[in-house]
Parts: structure tokens; sequence; C-alpha cells
């Protein structure tokens, strides 16, 4: 079932959103070489537990997992992507991290990712990272009224494909609102003027993910980390965007904009 959100409920969606932005803004500048995951893991639960909101992952247990879930953000490196388990990893110069979070504050839900470079980036993860985010924005616009669900997938795929990525369906986006994961999914590749009419009210998660060099999955022994099959670097960029009147509204939109996302993090 889909529920359609009032402007009320997706203005309180929009705080949660802006309290998620201001914590991957933290982690972006955080995050360098000789870091420890479970540091960042560390500072997340610190900013939840001050703002008094809801972790999403913990104790999230699907089908897919090794649950429950014990951590409160999703961190991947290099060819993981994600639902990456925080682990004892200290980062090191040019890794590729993936970073996941979702929480709730005050019963509505926002999710966002982000990728960024530690240290000194090589020129085809920089690449990677951005093909990423430019699918996210093309998503992003073809999130209209009188649209369908398969003109956000389209615009994903035709991205990817411009940039000369495979893209993977079995995991992307999803509706999201009281809880982190609702109807429909969205995929990161499809045909346009399929699928379900996009209407107000309608609350979804982007997310294009892309490996540089396969569209197969293999899951870590922890049942959760999601790398790509080949070894290949990967990227993951995600935004919750809310369907209105006026077009797409970007609620995890974050306030400041990075100057060079190689080592800060993404731009969008």
């Amino acid at each position: 079932m889909i529920e359609l959100k009032s402007p009320a409920e997706i203005e309180r969606m929009h705080v949660t959103g802006q309290f998620v932005s201001q914590v991957l803004d933290e982690l972006s500048d955080l995050a360098a070489v000789g870091v420890n995951l479970l540091d960042l893991e560390h500072h997340v639960r610190g900013r939840i537990r001050q703002r008094g909101a809801q972790s999403c992952y913990w104790d999230y247990d699907p089908s897919f997992g090794k649950g429950p879930f014990r951590n409160v953000i999703c961190l991947s490196v290099n060819d993981a992507v994600l639902h990456g388990l925080p682990r004892d990893y200290t980062l090191r110069d040019g890794d590729v991290m993936s970073m996941d979070l979702a929480v709730g504050i005050g019963g509505w839900v926002a999710d966002s990712a982000l990728t960024i470079i530690v240290g000194t980036p090589a020129d085809e993860d920089l690449r990677l990272v951005r093909a990423t985010e430019d699918a996210l924005e093309a998503g992003i616009q073809a999130a209209r009224p009188g649209n369908r669900l398969g003109d956000i997938s389209a615009a994903i795929g035709a991205v990817a494909s411009d940039y000369g990525y495979p893209v993977n369906t079995e995991f992307g986006g999803h509706g999201l609102g009281r809880t982190m994961h609702e109807e429909p999914h969205v995929l990161n590749r499809g045909r346009a003027g399929r699928g379900l009419k996009l209407q107000p009210g309608l609350t979804i998660a982007i997310e294009p993910w892309f490996a540089r060099t396969t569209d197969r999955i293999i899951f870590d022994p922890d049942g959760w980390t999601i790398r790509a099959a080949d070894g290949s670097r990967t990227a993951h960029s995600e935004h919750t965007v809310a369907i209105t009147d006026d077009g797409p509204l970007v609620l995890t939109r974050r306030a400041r904009r990075h100057a060079d996302p190689a080592v800060a993090g993404v731009q969008v």
C-alpha cells in the first residue's frame, strides 16, 4: 500500500531529512586517513541520541540480511557498496567510502547516502562518484507529477549508459515515510512511460549505485555487506524526495555544498 503524505507530513519528513544531511556533512569532514570506521559509527550514535531520533537500522531484520543489524549507519568501503557493517578498519589514502544513513524523528523517516574519497583521489574513482551524482540528479528531475516511476528509472539508467557503467536492479530506491522501506520499489534501470503514475504526496528514496565493471553482487560472510562480484570500486548516492505540485522537493539536500567531491563528499 502506498500512502500519499500531506504537505504538513512532508514538512515533518523535511525536518528529519535536514538532520540526516547535517550528520552526513559531519562525517564527510571526519572521515580521513587514519580514522577508524567504528569512530564514525559512534559519532552517529551520539548525534542520534542527542537529537532524540531513532535509528532505522538498529535491529533491522529483513529477509536478505543475517540480522538483526546492530549499527546505526552503513559504511561501505571500496568494492563494498551497500549495507556495509562498520568494523575495525582504518581508512587509507584513496579509499572510496559510501555512507548511508536513515533515521526517524517524531515518527517520520528520511534516508540519504553519499560517497567520498579519502585523501588522494584516483581519476577513475572520481568519475564513478560523479556518475552516481549525475544519475541521482537525473532521477530527481524526472520525479514530477504526471510522470511514471519508469521515467525515474530510465533517467538513472541513461546516465549509467552514458558513463559506460552496468546497472544492478536487485537493490534500488524505495518508498518511505512512516518506515524506512515502503512501496514502491524504484529500479535504477527501467522504461520511460511505464509503471506507477507519480502523484503529489508520494515520498521516495532515489538511490543510484554503480560498480565500475560489473552488475553482479556478492555478500560478505557477515550476511549484510554487499560487494561488487569482481572486486571493482563502487559508489552510491541517495536522497529522499517528495513529489509535489511544484515538482520534486529534495528533503535531504545538504545545505553546505562541498568544494571538491573527490576529497569531501558529493555536491548534490
